[in-house]
């Protein structure tokens, strides 16, 4: 029974420290020196773009609450 369990664990260990744990690790360190670097220009533009449409639907919300306010005062009391 030993005989046989040993190769069936060591065989997928070997292979996963073989492929496996080489790429994991390389994409982790990469992931972290990218982390550091900060925003690229592409990212923060993309991060500026949807900071302005949060604001735009913040405004919308306002208005439409606003509105319903005045049609129906009691809907945020309904569930």
């Amino acid at each position: 029974m030993a005989d046989i369990l040993v190769p069936m664990i060591a065989v997928p260990l070997i292979l996963f420290m073989i492929f496996v744990a080489p790429v994991w690790v390389i994409m982790h360190y990469r992931s972290k020196r990218k982390l550091s670097q900060g925003l690229s220009e592409t990212e923060l533009q993309d991060l500026q773009q949807l900071a302005r449409q949060a604001e735009q639907m913040r405004e919308r919300i306002r208005t439409l609450e606003s509105i319903l306010d005045a049609d129906a005062p009691t809907w945020r009391e309904r569930k």
